[in-house]
C-alpha cells in the first residue's frame, strides 16, 4: 500500500504531512509484520536512532527487556482487530537512557496497518516515582512513630502500676504530719491520672490501627525468638517453661508486627495470670489441618470459665482476674490481628486448668 504525503492547498491549510512531522508526540504507522512502515521525526529525536535504523529493526528491539513480553503479548491483541487505548511500556534510547511512552493504537486489519500515537510520559513517571518514594518513606516514619508509642506506652505503665502498688501499701493513719499526707495524696492521684493517660492512648493507637497491614512469609522461630528477646528479663525472673516446636509449619503468611503482638501478648498473659505457687509453663506449636495453617497456644495458668466469659473474652477492656496490671486490652488486640487478615481464634479454657488457644491463619 502506498501513503500519501500531503501537499499544501491554495487556501494555505496544510494535509497530513505538516501535521505528521511537526507533532511532539510519536506518530507512527506499523504493520502486521512488527515493522515501523512510516515515524514522525518525534520517533527518531526520543530514541536517538536514525529513520534507517528504526526501519531496519523490529520494533520489539527497541523495547525495554523487562517490558518486551507484556507488549508483545497486548500488541497481538490489537492485530485481533482490537483497539489499544493508555498502553504503557518503556522504550531504549540508542545512548542506553529508558524513556516511558503511553500509546493509543488503532488496527486496520483490511490494510494489516496499526496506526499508532504515543506520549513521552518520563517526566510523569519520574514524579510518580518520588512521590511513591516520599510515601514509603513517610509510611516508615509513621510506622515507626506507631511503634515508639506502643513501647513507651507499655515501658511506662509497669512503673506507674508500681507506684500504685507503693501507695496501696502506705498507711497514712500512721503518718502525724498533714502536709506530708497531702503530697501523699497528690502524686497518687497524679500517678492515676497518668495511668489513666497511657491507657487512653493504647486505645486510640488501636482504634486508629490499620486493616490492611501488609502480608509476608514469616518465620514463627524467628518471630518468637524476638519476642522473647526483647521480655528477656521477665522471662527471667518468672522462671516459665517455653516447649517450642515448629517442625511441621516452620513459616505462615502474615501481618510481622501482628504476629510478634499475638505472642508479645499470649506469654505476658500466662506470666501475669500464672497459678500462686506454680511455675508457668507454654507450649507452642504449630500444624497444618486441611490445608489450614494453624498455631497452638497452651499454657498452665488461671483459666477462664468458658461459661461466663465466651462470649466477650475478647472483648475491650474485659477483665477476669483482679490482678493490677490488667487492662483488658492483650486478648483484644490478639482477636482485631488475627480476624482483621482474615483468620480465627477459639479458646479452649477451664479455672485453674490454663488455657488453649487455637489460631487459624487465613490461606
Amino acid at each position: 500500500m502506498t501513503i500519501k504525503k500531503g501537499n499544501p492547498d491554495s487556501d494555505g491549510t496544510y494535509h497530513f504531512d505538516n501535521f505528521f512531522n511537526i507533532s511532539a508526540d510519536f506518530i507512527c504507522i506499523a504493520g502486521f509484520d512488527g515493522y515501523f512502515k512510516r515515524i514522525n521525526p518525534a520517533v527518531s529525536k526520543l530514541l536517538g536512532y536514525s529513520d534507517e535504523e528504526l526501519y531496519a529493526k523490529p520494533i520489539s528491539s527497541f523495547v525495554y527487556t523487562p517490558d518486551l513480553k507484556i507488549t508483545i503479548e497486548t500488541r497481538e491483541q490489537v492485530y485481533k482487530n482490537k483497539p489499544l487505548l493508555n498502553f504503557e511500556n518503556r522504550y531504549l534510547t540508542k545512548t542506553g537512557e529508558i524513556v516511558w511512552l503511553s500509546w493509543t493504537s488503532m488496527p486496520v486489519e483490511s490494510e494489516k496497518l496499526v496506526y499508532a500515537i504515543a506520549k513521552n510520559i518520563t517526566h510523569k513517571k519520574k514524579i510518580e516515582e518520588e512521590r511513591n518514594l516520599l510515601i514509603a518513606n513517610l509510611t516508615k516514619i509513621n510506622k515507626d512513630l506507631k511503634h515508639l508509642s506502643y513501647t513507651t506506652s507499655h515501658d511506662l505503665k509497669s512503673p506507674v502500676n508500681n507506684l500504685l502498688s507503693v501507695f496501696s501499701l502506705i498507711d497514712v493513719s500512721k503518718i502525724n504530719d498533714p502536709e506530708t499526707i497531702e503530697f501523699i495524696s497528690i502524686l497518687k492521684s497524679t500517678t492515676e491520672s497518668l495511668g489513666l493517660t497511657l491507657k487512653n492512648a493504647v486505645d486510640e493507637l488501636i482504634q486508629k490501627d490499620e486493616l490492611n497491614a501488609p502480608i509476608e512469609e514469616l518465620s514463627l522461630n524467628d518471630s518468637l525468638n524476638e519476642v522473647l528477646l526483647s521480655i528477656n528479663s521477665l522471662i527471667e525472673n518468672s522462671k516459665i517453661n517455653v516447649a517450642i516446636n515448629f517442625s511441621e509449619l516452620a513459616n505462615v503468611n502474615f501481618n510481622k508486627e501482628y504476629l510478634k503482638s499475638i505472642f508479645l501478648n499470649l506469654l505476658t498473659n500466662s506470666i501475669k495470670y500464672s497459678k500462686p505457687d506454680t511455675l508457668p509453663s507454654v507450649s507452642i506449636y504449630s500444624k497444618k489441618v486441611n490445608g489450614i495453617s494453624q498455631l497452638i497456644y497452651s499454657d498452665n495458668g488461671l483459666g477462664f470459665d468458658m461459661e461466663k466469659v465466651k462470649d466477650k473474652i475478647f472483648g475491650l477492656h474485659q477483665k477476669f482476674h483482679n490482678h493490677i496490671d490488667s487492662n483488658g486490652i492483650g486478648l483484644y488486640l490478639i482477636y482485631n490481628h488475627i480476624t482483621n487478615l482474615g483468620g480465627r481464634i477459639e479458646v479452649e479454657s477451664k479455672i485453674n486448668e490454663g488455657a488453649k488457644f487455637t489460631i487459624s491463619f487465613k490461606n
